[in-house]
């Protein structure tokens, strides 16, 4: 059996087991996109084939085409008291592979600290880190695949929680007509320090996703089908995430797109202004590349992503 079919069946075997449990309770924050391309594409991409290391996050098997010694930054407004920060770097190890570095923190701020009977006792600080490694191979002139392994470490109050996962990626891409496909097996994993000694499962994941660039125009559409492991309560709609990106230069694109099930959880919660829409851009001048983005993950706030990226 062949490389790519010995990964692909891994990956459509991960998908068959973990399509019949629900999604994990804990570490929601590994959901949130670190790229502001992947957020401003409906806040779910996999697919996008270009040099930015924070979609190589999204799928390992995409680091393959970032450019050698790339240095990125990223910071997002959560929301009011609640931002993440993070950092990657990336090199080539050969013509065939790369690996990459990457780190993530997120604080939540101070919160209240109450009891039962709605004594306020006082405050209390909260905060998720992960920590990654990454590697990526190019199978032949069309396939590549990728792993990424994570350290993930939550600490809210006196609770502490540690967990390693994996994330498995696999994409086939036509340069010639810019035609990329990809499916990823993400948060494949469990708990080693488990909250209050109750182990929970990791939100695990299995997406499938689709990009193509039109021929005659300077459009490009992208399509994700994600949380295949939680079909509870949600459309088959509700699993979709859609973009499109506008590229009238190599050094310019303006992003727009659209989530299904955030669009839906927004009108639930009585919000129904621009729910599920998103939109973001980026620039590139020399060595410098710029992103930054607009997505709604909370019903009463506006949440913006920031990417900087320098390459050595």
């Amino acid at each position: 059996m062949s490389k790519i079919k010995l990964t692909l069946a891994l990956l459509l075997l991960f998908a068959v087991r973990l399509s019949a449990q629900d999604s994990g309770s804990v570490f929601q924050f590994l959901k949130l996109p670190s790229s502001s391309h992947s957020a401003a594409l409906g806040g779910q991409n996999i697919s996008i084939v270009e040099d930015d290391l924070t979609m190589a996050m999204q799928n390992p098997a995409l680091l393959s085409c970032v450019a050698d010694n790339t240095l990125n930054l990223n910071y997002m407004y959560f929301f009011d008291g609640a931002n993440m920060a993070g950092a990657a770097f990336s090199r080539m190890a050969s013509d065939r592979a790369s690996w990459a570095v990457a780190a993530q923190y997120v604080d939540y701020g101070s919160m209240k600290e109450v009891t039962e009977d709605n004594i306020t006792l006082g405050t209390f600080k909260a905060k998720d880190m992960l920590f990654s490694g990454l590697f990526s191979y190019d199978l032949n002139d069309y396939w590549s695949g990728g792993v990424r392994t994570n350290l993930i470490y939550s600490n809210y109050a006196s609770f502490n929680s540690f967990a390693i996962g994996v994330d498995l990626g696999l994409n086939y891409y036509q340069e010639y007509n810019d035609l990329s496909f990809s499916i990823t097996a993400i948060n494949l994993g469990g708990q080693i320090v488990a909250f209050d000694n109750k182990h929970e499962k990791l939100p695990a994941d299995v997406q499938i996703g689709f990009s193509k660039r039109l021929a005659h125009a300077p459009l490009r559409a992208s399509v994700t089908f994600y949380n295949m492991t939680y079909w509870k309560n949600y459309n088959f709609i509700n699993h979709f995430a859609l973009g499109l990106d506008f590229i009238p230069s190599q050094n310019l694109y303006l992003s727009i797109g659209y989530n299904f099930q955030r669009g839906k959880e927004m009108k639930i919660a009585g919000n129904s202004k621009w729910a599920g829409l998103t939109a973001g851009a980026g620039l590139q001048i020399k060595r410098f590349k710029f992103g930054a983005a607009y997505a709604k993950y909370h019903a009463h706030a506006n949440s913006f992503i920031f990417n900087l990226s320098y390459i050595l």
